[in-house]
């Protein structure tokens, strides 16, 4: 019996992925244009300087300290709820939780794996080049300096550059780099630019980082979103071989494996082929012609103790008169 192949929701989903157009056709991918080569170059150096500042303990962490014993968190207490609460858009997890189910809902629309795998990418550079920083320099925060004046560096803390300022930047910031309009990509672009400003200077109200720690979040999580358009190409090029895997994946499932059997579907009865479909069936398993048990020979088992019947008359046939006893 033949029976149509149960589509699971992996293979609905490659299915809508492979509608046509795979890429709407007014979306355009990000190159590497000399005006965004001079603007990552310039933030890069923008970036030198900041670690360069607080290593040599520059008037930059004395105004860290300044900060730090100004004390935001008790200056204005009232908004302590609120900024415990902003700051999680800053936060890895819940942020990326949110973004990756929108950019999946864009997948599914323009039939596409492009944005997920940007913001794959994006996270995999912000993971490697933030965290390589924060081991790096092992700088202690706010809350567990141990010198006054001092830049807390090479002590084996983690807090600098800012991992939530970094992120802010990164995943709000996809957003706007994935736009499909001009239009759409400004108001989005205003959008992560505030809210990553709002992360930055809600860690340092906390205490948790100091400003210097949120100006270099800001500029490494800048960096990534200049220097995504070098790893378009990786990115396609890892669509068509994710498209390629699921299609060798696909033909091979589909493969009846040899020696499977064949099912034959019952026909009805007015069919005139069902005679011919008889013929082809195997007739029995006896090696001879069946016969009726009454005309079979009666057969003593070998080594049995019971002994022979010649006169055992078979069933069903008339047997001679016994001889009655008594009287």
């Amino acid at each position: 019996m033949r029976t149509e192949p149960k589509l699971t929701r992996l293979d609905r989903v490659f299915a809508r992925l492979d509608r046509e157009p795979e890429r709407p056709a007014h979306i355009d991918v990000p190159k590497m244009s000399r005006h965004r080569i001079v603007l990552f170059a310039g933030t890069l150096a923008f970036y030198g300087a900041i670690v360069w500042a607080v290593v040599i303990t520059s008037w930059l962490v004395r105004l860290d300290w300044q900060v730090m014993f100004f004390r935001p968190y008790q200056q204005w207490s009232e908004i302590h709820w609120f900024v415990d609460y902003y700051v999680v858009l800053g936060q890895r997890g819940p942020t990326a939780v949110m973004v990756a189910a929108w950019l999946g809902w864009r997948s599914w629309r323009q039939h596409t794996l492009r944005p997920l795998l940007v913001f794959g990418v994006s996270l995999l550079l912000l993971n490697v080049t933030v965290g390589a920083a924060k081991y790096g320099m092992g700088r202690l925060g706010p809350h567990y300096a141990t010198v006054i004046g001092s830049n807390e560096m090479w002590r084996g803390g983690d807090i600098f550059p800012s991992g939530h300022t970094a992120n802010a930047v990164v995943t709000w910031g996809i957003l706007a780099y994935l736009a499909s309009s001009a239009r759409a990509q400004r108001w989005l672009s205003a959008v992560s630019a505030v809210t990553s400003l709002g992360v930055g200077m809600a860690t340092v109200y906390l205490g948790t980082h100091w400003l210097s720690d949120v100006l270099l979040g800001w500029t490494a999580g800048l960096l990534i979103l200049l220097g995504l358009p070098w790893f378009e190409p990786l990115i396609a090029r890892a669509e068509v071989a994710i498209f390629d895997l699921r299609d060798r994946l696909r033909d091979r499932r589909r493969r009846t494996p040899a020696g499977a059997p064949v099912l034959i579907t019952p026909l009805p009865a007015d069919r005139e082929d069902v005679p011919a479909l008889a013929a082809r069936a195997p007739v029995c398993l006896a090696p001879g012609p069946h016969t009726t048990r009454s005309e079979r020979t009666p057969v003593t088992p070998a080594g049995s103790r019971r002994p022979p019947h010649p006169e055992r008359h078979p069933r069903g046939s008339a047997s001679s008169a016994r001889p009655m006893t008594g009287g």
